[in-house]
């Protein structure tokens, strides 16, 4: 599901649910700039109680595992 499409079955904001997908509260793929949805994904998080998502995957970058409440932060090389 897109964006809008998400938007509209959670009834949300497109800006909110762009926001919960950053930072991983709410299961969500990352495609380059896009977001995308998996509707059994998201109905099988929202019967679980909507608890955090463990791993959020970004296919452009590497995959990033997120734990409640702490910030991932990525080291630069000088």
């Amino acid at each position: 599901m897109t964006t809008k499409e998400m938007a509209e079955y959670l009834k949300l904001h497109e800006i909110t649910i762009c926001k919960y997908a950053g930072e991983g509260r709410i299961p969500a793929i990352r495609i380059g700039r896009v977001w995308r949805f998996d509707k059994d994904v998201i109905d099988e998080w929202i019967a679980r109680g909507q608890s955090t998502p463990e791993v959020v995957k970004d296919t452009s970058k590497k995959t990033v595992q997120k734990k409640p409440g702490k910030k991932v932060s990525k080291k630069r090389k000088r």
